[in-house]
């Protein structure tokens, strides 16, 4: 009788050992479906680009392989309009944006950079750096610290008042290996003033409303686990 419950014992602690074996092997196996960890863009590194006065747009980590240009016929089967011309150098960055990461959207993009530059401005005004360090790149952020920094020096505040933004449009794209810069040209109604220590306006007026033009570009490596887009350079519109 005991050699009989050891024989049966030793065959279902076989038995146990081949199914946890089993599991193993399969749970342990990659079915291609699963997303590598993501890993932030380290811009810290990022060398600058040959750049005309008051340019500041940063040179992106793998900017030296270009993603495959996408052929007419493919440009021409989406639907640009209002954003681009068929054919044109926009509606080609938009394709290879779309091939990069198939759920993007032009138009939901230029809700958000519409959104962001609102954000951004506002928080250069008031000072808050903790909004403004999620939005800028290593580059941009430094330039607004040290003019926030020159503004508190000198005990003056700064107010801004958006009236509207009139116009956001995309003027550039590129997308090389993932990484997109997409450049938007904003028309904005602001009022905006600098008052000193006294409270008086020493640039600007508190009442008059002015048309800012802007050029800013953004950058964020598409298919990448994290949404957010950030603000890499800045100019003046014309």
């Amino acid at each position: 009788m005991q050699d009989s419950f050891d024989v049966t014992t030793i065959i279902f602690l076989a038995l146990a050992v081949f199914v946890i074996w089993r599991l193993r092997s399969v749970l342990g196996q990659k079915t291609g479906a699963e997303r590598s960890p993501f890993k932030p863009v380290d811009r810290s590194r990022t060398e600058p680009q040959a750049r005309s006065e008051g340019d500041n747009v940063v040179r992106l980590p793998g900017a030296d392989r270009v993603q495959p240009v996408p052929t007419q016929a493919a440009v021409a089967a989406r639907d640009w309009r209002g954003i681009a011309e068929p054919g044109s150098e926009i509606a080609r960055g938009l394709e290879a944006a779309v091939q990069a990461e198939p759920g993007f959207d032009p138009r939901a993009f230029i809700e958000g950079a519409k959104a962001a530059y609102e954000t951004i401005m506002i928080a250069f005004a008031k000072g808050d750096r903790k909004t403004l360090r999620g939005l800028l790149s290593k580059e941009v952020g430094e330039a607004f610290e040290r003019a926030i920094a020159e503004r508190e020096r000198n005990r003056q505040t700064l107010e801004t008042t958006f009236v509207s933004i009139d116009k956001a449009e995309i003027v550039a794209i590129e997308v090389r290996n993932r990484v997109a810069q997409i450049t938007v040209r904003f028309l904005s109604n602001l009022i905006t003033a600098t008052r000193n220590a006294e409270g008086k306006v020493v640039d600007g007026s508190a009442e008059t409303v002015v048309e800012v033009p802007d050029v800013w570009t953004f950058a964020r490596t598409l298919g990448s686990r994290d949404p957010n887009w950030q603000l890499v350079a800045t100019e003046a519109g014309a």
